[in-house]
This record gives C-alpha cells, structure tokens and sequence, in this order.
C-alpha cells in the first residue's frame, strides 16, 4: 500500500507564508483605514503604508528565518519568535507612518494594531505548528551509498538545527554497490512504493548499476526526491560536507567561480564604512569606562594584542580589551572555553556584552579584517587544522571577519573539533555569499548581542 501523501516543504511554506501575509494585510488595513485619522487618509498614504509593511515583514521574515519548518515545530519558539519579528514589524510601519506622512492615530484603533497583530501571527502559526504535527512530514529515504560513504549519513541525518531534534529524514533503505551488482525485483517494488526520498552518496556516478539507474529514474517520474548527498546536507544544514568521503570537494566549493558580484563589492564597502563609523564612535566612548573598571576590578593593560592569520594566510595584529588574567598563555597557547578560569569577573562582563570585541575596529579600519567574513585564527591552531583536514586554508581566501556565518550558526568553539564543525559554515559563506546572507549575519548578530548568546 502507498504510503500517504507528504505535504513537502516548499507547500508548507507556502501555506504558512499565504495565511501570514493575509494577517499582515488585514493589519495594515486596520492601521490606513481605522487607525489613522480620516483627514490624512489617501492613496498616497495607503499606497505608501502597504508597500512599505509588506516588504519589510517578507525581508525581517527572510533574514530572521521566519520560514524555517525546523525551528518551527517547537512551541516556545513559535511563540518567541512570531511575537519578537511581529512586533518589531509593526514597530517599523508605525514609525514610518508617523515619519513619513506625519499622522495622527485613533488610539483604540492603533493599540489594535499595536498589540493583536503580533498575538494574531503567533496563534497562527501555533495552530499550524499543532495541525501539521499529525500530517507526515518525515520522509523514508532509500540511501545509496559504497564502501567508503556509508557512515556519512547516519551520523548527520537526525539532527536538523539548533536545539530541537526532529528527524524529517529517516533511513527506511540502504543499498550499498559492493554488495552485489543489480537489484532484485522485490526490492526495486519495495523501494518504489514505500520511500519518499533517494540520497545518493558514492565515489562515481558511473559506478550505477543500470537497474539501480533504472529505479531512480522511476522515483524521479513518480515526484520522489532524488538528490546527492552534498545537496541534502547543504540544504539542510546550511553548511558543506567537509567530512564527505566523495571527490566533488572542488566542485561543491565552486573555487573556479570568478563571477564579478558588483553590488556584493558595493553592499560589502557600504556595511564596512557605516559600522566602522559607528563601531568606532562607540569604541572611543567606552575607552575611558574600560579603563576606569579595569582599575578597581581588571587591573593590567588596557589592551590585548595577539598574532592572526588572514587574507592569503597571512598574520596581523588583532585588538581587543582584555578579558583574561595577565600572561593567560604563560603555559602555552590554549583556546578560549565557555567556563573558563582565566577569564576574570569583569571580564565575562566584558565577553557577556561583547565589549571586548570593540577594538577590532583598529584592524578593519586597516584593512586587515572586514565585519563579516571567517572568524581568524592564531597560526599555531591553523597549522594544527590544516594537519587534521584538507583545505582548511581555503577559508583565508577572503577577510576575515568580526562576525561570521560559523559564528551565528554555531556554538562556541572552545576546541579543534568545533573549529572544524564551523569551517563547515565558513566554507558555505564562501561559497553563497550574497547581500541576502550578510543581512542575515548582520541581524542575527544583533539579537545575538541583545540577548547574550553564544558565550
């Protein structure tokens, strides 16, 4: 018998994505057509006020992972997230109504506005959350594979993101090329009837046997999936397989992609000039604050220098205001934990807000560093990884960064493995860069800020 039907994720999106701007719609014409008071009331206004909201929610929705069907099936996270991007959504359209077309509000009308929208998106996509929970969205994957990838997937394939762990791929089938060299009939009907998905994982393509072929083909024209393993780790983990046993590193990479992005160049140049100027102005007001609870609770130098590799490999000064005891490495150079001793009282206040960070403003002034790019690395851990993985290097081909995909994807890395798990998102930044992803970067560096994440 043929399994149910699965809405796949781009329905879901969909669906999710049609009721969310129907609510944002309703919204703004509560706000043009109620809220504001009928003598500012126009074509222009509304024009202006319904343009402007929805292309702001469709790009905080975007850059904040609004859609994204992994976060979503955890109801505290519904909740947070739907009420923390709706109220900054209807914060924005209120500013620029009242910025721009200098209004005045009913204020019962406007608290609608205000407060149910946020409540309304939240409740929404609770109820989606709660329906969609007893439709299947997991689907049975056949897994091809040989001798050398067969491990690949079964360590990775459960754990999508973040902290909730969901599996939406399940192995239901595994054929490995070794074990014979065409397929019987039982298990091409049972594969064709029963499986959602195929991930292929092996060396050569041309290693196929041509009844294996034959059966994917007929997955394809029956709407199963059919994908490689680096595409379904891409897409699911927003990171490349450093670790995959396969020869298409170089192709997977793109490193012979020469393309002239203009508007990334121009985007890359704006973001550094702006926020260097405000990073800036900020470092020099906190200068004298640092300085003065050094005294009392940090006492020492002011500042910390250290040796990173860059561009091209290449070694710079970094700054930062120190947060660890004096001659911290005097046994060696060791990386930064979560918890760790060196690191004094006023320091993790200093890390906490990343105050610390602030003088890294001097290198991407200098042109050694950039605000967004791969986080740099001290030689003596960059010799250490290019030993326990090829092409660790490659991350050196652009600045390095303040801020970093790896950085706002992953955890704190406190030690060889995790730095290898972030070259992961390091070598997908290098690979998708677009102005798309630096804003995501950007915000989500914000909120990481704001609430005191990732320390």
């Amino acid at each position: 018998m043929a399994r149910p039907s699965i809405l796949n994720s781009v329905e879901r999106k969909f669906i999710l994505l049609v009721v969310d701007v129907a609510i944002i719609v309703a919204a703004i014409n509560v706000l043009v057509n109620y809220a504001i008071d009928a003598e500012f009331i126009s074509l222009r206004l509304k024009v202006g006020v319904f343009t402007f909201g929805i292309l702001t929610y469709l790009l905080l929705a975007y850059v904040l992972e609004f859609y994204n069907l992994e976060k979503i099936t955890k109801r505290r996270y519904i909740v947070s997230q739907s009420l923390y991007i709706s109220g900054i959504f209807v914060f924005l359209v209120f500013l620029f109504a009242v910025i721009v077309y200098d209004v005045s509000f009913w204020r019962i009308k406007l608290l609608y506005f205000l407060l149910l929208t946020p409540i309304q998106i939240a409740g929404w996509r609770l109820l989606f959350r709660n329906v969609f929970d007893i439709i299947p969205d997991t689907k049975n994957v056949l897994y091809l594979y040989d001798e050398n990838t067969y491990g690949s997937l079964q360590d990775d394939i459960k754990v999508i993101d973040g902290d909730e762990k969901k599996t939406f791929y399940k192995v239901k089938l595994t054929y490995s090329l070794q074990k014979d060299s065409a397929i019987n009939k039982k298990f091409f009907l049972t594969a064709t009837d029963k499986i959602d998905a195929v991930i292929v994982n092996i060396k050569s393509y041309n290693e196929l046997p041509k009844s294996l072929e034959k059966m994917v083909l007929k997955s394809i024209l029956n709407g199963k999936e059919v994908i490689s393993f680096t595409t379904f780790y891409e897409n699911t983990y927003e990171a490349l397989p450093i670790k995959s046993h396969n020869d298409s590193f170089y192709e997977i990479l793109q490193l012979r992609n020469k393309k002239i992005r203009y508007l990334q160049r121009i985007f890359g140049f704006l973001i550094n000039f702006f926020l260097s100027l405000i990073v800036g102005i900020v470092f020099v007001l906190s200068i004298p604050f640092v300085w003065l609870l050094n005294l009392f609770f940090n006492r020492g130098p002011l500042f910390y220098t250290q040796r990173r590799v860059g561009l091209h490999a290449e070694e710079f000064k970094i700054y930062k205001f120190r947060s660890m005891v004096v001659n911290a490495e005097s046994q060696g150079a060791k990386m930064a934990t979560k918890n760790d001793a060196r690191i004094t009282p006023f320091g993790k206040i200093l890390r906490l807000f990343r105050v610390d960070e602030l003088p890294q403003i001097i290198s991407v002034i200098k042109g050694d560093m950039q605000f967004i790019g791969p986080r740099p690395e001290r030689r003596v851990f960059v010799d250490e990884l290019n030993k326990l993985t090829p092409f660790y290097n490659v991350r050196h081909l652009i600045r390095p960064g303040i801020t970093g995909w790896a950085q706002v994807k992953y955890k704190y890395g406190e030690n060889l493995e995790d730095s290898i798990k972030k070259l992961e998102y390091d070598f997908y930044y290098i690979k998708n860069r677009s102005i798309t992803l630096d804003l995501r970067i950007i915000l989500k560096t914000i909120t990481t800020v704001l609430f005191s994440r990732g320390v």
